[in-house]
């Protein structure tokens, strides 16, 4: 995992990015964003990685294609994060309430909850269109 820290810390940063930049159908954004900055950094092998990490970080089920390590690790770890410890794939409930004392929410998951009312109550067929199966 340490030889992945970077691949993990940049879709870290742009994997919700697109619902502040663009909409609350988010993905496809944020990708993009990423894309954009890893042509700036001169990382363009990790394109195709970096956008399946981002693409799938909300899928339910267990991912197992292509980079499955890091694109598998990532999404456990935003579970983690977007169930509030609900879910914890084994990771140490101690570790986890650590770190969310180190780095609070100051408030997101109440924003995210209300972006999610707000957009269903527009698309009440399709009201979690970044989550996958």
């Amino acid at each position: 995992m340490p030889e992945n820290i970077d691949k993990y810390a940049i879709a870290g940063v742009f994997h919700d990015v697109g619902i502040w930049t663009h909409s609350f159908d988010y993905l496809e954004p944020s990708i993009e964003l990423a894309q954009e900055y890893l042509v700036k950094i001169g990382k363009e092998e990790w394109i195709e990685e970096m956008s399946l990490m981002i693409d799938n970080h909300h899928k339910i089920s267990r991912y197992s294609k292509k980079f499955s390590q890091t694109v598998e690790t990532f999404r456990k770890a935003d579970w983690i994060d977007v169930s509030m410890g609900i879910l914890l794939f084994g990771f140490e409930r101690s570790n986890f309430k650590m770190i969310k004392k180190a780095f609070p929410t100051v408030g997101f998951h109440r924003f995210l909850i209300k972006q999610v009312f707000k957009y269903f109550l527009k698309h009440p067929f399709n009201p979690l269109p970044m989550f996958k199966r």
